[in-house]
């Protein structure tokens, strides 16, 4: 059968998975299966005489006599609706959202009887009517094959499908609108927790600490994760305590939670799951769930060398766990009853054979396992309440020990490995006094009392004899107090070398990317208001006199007011120098040359298309005749190469030059149709002039040519300045710099590399998920930030705003002002890059739907934030 592979793919990741993702490769190849098998020799009657979707027609029929298939036909009308509304709205606002995929619509018939769970009865009812509807040779109609594919079809039809993200499929992703109003809701809970000001210095970021669960993220679903709980053939659950308290955080509510402990054939791990996550009481709300997955424990036993054990009457117990490096994980409380030792209990036990508890557990008749007995030296500890039968005194407080006896260190090994904390050994000693001597009741009489016994806990370099089998590895609490200190001095000091490095690294990578002299916004005056109408004509009145360096500070920290921006641009551009008179901006050299080179862009144009023409003319008439065309094409070639046309001879010595010039004019023409067409002020009229100004401006540097992106870069100069000759002399200066960062430039590269120095320096934790998602931090989405100066990011008007600031931060702040910018978009959603763990294809796609949505004037305002935070870091050394 066709469709078999796919069930049984289908089948394998329900067993997997739990769940099967509905837009998964399989479903879609099940689909494509069941719709051959059910189209095979339909009748035309069946298949409808006007209808194109056969299976369209073959559910309508059915339809009209099932029940079960009259709903499936009724669900699948409704979805349509509701798309072709959606795609309706989409298209009155500029965009089109698809919330079914293609591959959905195409197979919406079959897909949705089988998430509905029904398909497998509606095949059935085919398999049962088949002579209505199908051919005799029908696989349908086959005996054999028929009730097969039905059969087939209730394994599928029995699991459940979800649009979950896994880490193996596809799925329907969020739009970057739903992200970015998620992110609200969620800083909204978060409160103040995080905000830009508390950031260190450096601007770096650090993960959360070792007893969160970020640093074992599980890869699975939550729905999975709660199912690891219980036992199953590969985890063995040792122990499982609903109701244990944690305190998360500090100045935070207590919460209840469920206590677990399994064991594979190689770990054991503690896991405390709150009950929000267990008992459901959040529904599908996974924003809140998300709060509470940052509360859970997982805590792999051989992290943890130290449990501390607190007793009190009032309480059924507290249990700490220390880990290696000395970090304390959230106190566990314990419910009245007896819970806290039988949780030690099974620790115990899932330890053997390679780790113990030291001291270990008592077995005492009658009562199993319990706390061992142990004499106090000094009577001021705390003590619990003496046994009835007169025993001695018992510690309420205890200490283990999680050892492995095939790994031993001696005293000499422990002084020279000391700066490691897994050569820490924790003495035994109670909370609430003087250390204790450790009497294991009928056991005392084993101690050892040998010199070497009796000296070691005092001297270290007292040589152990070799027969001597006593435990020596628990080092005294002075020596581990001095071990314990000097690491915390070695952890400083490699810190310190750390931060001169990371300073180092700022002087060395990043001091050539901003001006070392910092402009400040309020000095000599506020900047924030720009360049308004007002200051440009006091400037005007007194040109000569007027401070260049203030209108662009103006410019760099509140922009250009509109009504100004035609006359000011050109100034920004190059195009006239700042302290010209109007005298001195004569611009009929400008307007001739431009003049000079269309009249030779377009008579090259008119031979091009002649030749065109020809050759056209040629190829049809001998395609109609049938004979062979190379011999006539090669004469005209020649021809053409012979024209005698004294500004061909004179420009174009080689039949090369054509092709050249054809082909750009192509591209343009190409290009030209579509920039910008939805724009008001790109009519008939002005396409045409923004064709003139591209191919004067390729026809003067024919060894770039025309790249696509160019026109985009043109546009917005149009718009503002409005007149073809000026339009043409500022693309021509702005083409000075961005010219570089198309192919035959080397910018792009250099921009790629500089980012990721400032993401490295400003943003480590962002730095580190793009290496865990594949490694995108070559940057290659901000190729087209880099390539068109963000035009197509920001709507017509912010792209004014936003190249001004860039024309005049050479002068302020940067001369690679957009690398700050395209690191401030970064930075904006930084969080939302974060929570969804975005790789490569994540983040392209949320910065093609967010195009045209962004707070330009918020970007601005962190990228110059950014500048001057590289400034002072240099500054300061």
């Amino acid at each position: 059968m066709l469709c078999s592979e796919w069930v049984k793919q289908i089948m394998e990741e329900a067993v997997t998975k739990k769940f099967v993702h509905e837009d998964s490769s399989h479903i879609i190849a099940l689909c494509s299966s069941i719709e051959a098998c059910l189209s095979h020799l339909l009748k035309r009657r069946a298949a409808g005489f006007l209808r194109s979707d056969k299976i369209a027609a073959l559910f309508t029929k059915i339809g009209k006599l099932n029940t079960t298939a009259s709903e499936i036909c009724r669900k699948v009308q409704e979805q349509l609706q509701q798309q072709a509304e959606i795609t309706r709205q989409g298209s009155s606002a500029g965009r089109v959202p698809q919330p079914l995929s293609a591959q959905a619509i195409k197979h919406i018939w079959v897909r949705t009887a089988l998430f509905d769970k029904v398909l497998d009865k509606i095949v059935q009812y085919i398999v049962d009517n088949a002579s209505k509807y199908y051919e005799k040779e029908a696989l349908m109609h086959d005996s054999v094959f028929g009730p097969i594919l039905a059969a087939l079809l209730v394994g599928p039809c029995a699991l459940e499908y979800t649009k979950l993200k896994t880490s193996d499929h596809f799925w329907t992703d969020p739009s970057a609108n739903e992200l970015v109003q998620r992110h609200r809701i969620h800083g909204a809970h978060r409160g103040q927790e995080v905000s830009p000001a508390r950031r260190p210095a450096l601007g770096i970021r650090k993960r959360q600490s070792s007893g969160s669960m970020s640093e074992d993220k599980f890869a699975a679903s939550a729905r999975e994760y709660v199912e690891s709980l219980h036992q199953n053939s590969r985890v063995h659950l040792l122990y499982g305590k609903n109701n244990v308290l944690v305190q998360p955080k500090k100045d935070m509510e207590v919460l209840r939670g469920y206590l677990s402990l399994h064991q594979t054939a190689e770990t054991l791990t503690l896991k405390w799951t709150p009950n929000q996550l267990i008992n459901g009481t959040l529904g599908d709300c996974d924003l809140e769930k998300s709060i509470y997955w940052d509360y859970a424990l997982t805590v792999p036993l051989r992290q943890i060398v130290c449990i501390h054990c607190h007793q009190r009457p009032d309480c059924g117990g507290t249990l700490v766990l220390v880990s290696q490096d000395g970090i304390q994980r959230p106190p566990l409380h314990f419910p009245p009853g007896g819970h806290l030792l039988a949780f030690l209990s099974c620790l115990e036990t899932g330890l053997l054979p390679r780790g113990q508890l030291e001291p270990p557990l008592w077995s005492q008749k009658g009562k199993g396992k319990v706390f061992p007995k142990l004499r106090k030296r000094n009577s001021t500890a705390r003590l619990v309440d003496q046994d009835g039968d007169g025993e001695e005194q018992i510690a309420a407080d205890y200490v283990f020990r999680i050892v492995y006896p095939g790994h031993r260190h001696d005293s000499s090994e422990f002084q020279q490995k000391c700066a490691c904390p897994l050569h820490i050994s924790v003495s035994m000693q109670g909370f609430g006094g003087s250390p204790l001597s450790w009497q294991q009741g009928e056991c005392t009489s084993h101690m050892s009392s040998c010199l070497s016994c009796s000296t070691g806990g005092s001297n270290a370099s007292v040589k152990l004899p070799a027969s001597c089998t006593c435990m020596h590895d628990r080092i005294p609490l002075k020596m581990l107090c001095q071990n314990m200190k000097r690491q915390i001095v070695s952890r400083a000091f490699y810190g310190w070398l750390a931060y001169c490095r990371h300073l180092s690294t700022v002087r060395t990578h990043l001091s050539a990317l901003v001006n070392h002299n910092i402009v400040p916004p309020d000095k000599p005056c506020e900047a924030s208001g720009g360049l308004s109408k007002d200051v440009w004509s006091k400037y005007q009145k007194d040109c000569k006199n007027y401070n260049e360096l203030e209108l662009l500070r103006l410019v760099y920290y509140g922009g250009v007011e509109h009504e100004i921006r035609k006359e000011v641009w050109p100034f920004l551009l190059g195009h006239y120098k700042f302290g010209m008179d109007k005298k001195d901006m004569i611009d009929e050299k400008i307007t001739a040359r431009y003049q000079q080179v269309m009249r030779e862009w377009k008579a090259c144009e008119v031979i091009v298309k002649q030749r065109e023409k020809e050759m056209q003319s040629a190829i049809f008439s001998k395609l109609s005749s049938g004979s062979s065309i190379d011999s006539h094409v090669l004469r005209l070639l020649h021809r053409d190469s012979t024209i005698s046309n004294e500004f061909y001879q004179c420009t174009c010595e080689q039949i090369e030059l054509l092709d050249t010039v054809a082909l750009n004019l192509h591209r343009i023409d190409k290009d030209v149709q579509r920039c910008d067409r939805n724009y008001y002020y790109f009519t008939t009229s002005n396409l045409e002039k923004l064709r003139n100004i591209m191919c004067s401006y390729v026809w003067e540097h024919l060894e770039i040519g025309y790249v696509q992106g160019m026109c985009d870069l043109l546009a917005p100069l149009m718009v503002i300045l409005d007149d073809e000759c000026l339009a043409y002399s500022c693309f021509t200066q702005l083409m000075k710099r961005m010219s570089q960062n198309f192919p035959t430039g080397g910018a792009m590269d250099t921009h790629f590399a500089n980012m990721r120095s400032l993401i490295q320096i400003f943003d480590s934790e962002l730095f580190e998920l793009m290496h865990q998602n594949g490694d995108y931090t070559h940057f290659y989405f901000c190729y087209r930030w880099f390539l068109l100066d963000f035009k197509r990011e920001l709507l017509y008007e912010d792209v004014f705003a936003v190249w001004e600031v860039i024309w005049v931060a050479p002068r302020i702040s940067s001369k690679h002002f957009v690398l700050f910018i395209a690191l401030a978009l970064v930075e904006v959603y930084r969080d939302i890059i974060l929570d969804n763990n975005m790789d490569f294809t994540d983040i392209i796609k949320f910065f093609n739907e967010m195009a045209e949505r962004h707070d330009v004037q918020h970007i601005l305002r962190i990228a110059r934030e950014l500048v001057h935070k590289v400034q002072t870091l240099i500054e300061n050394k």
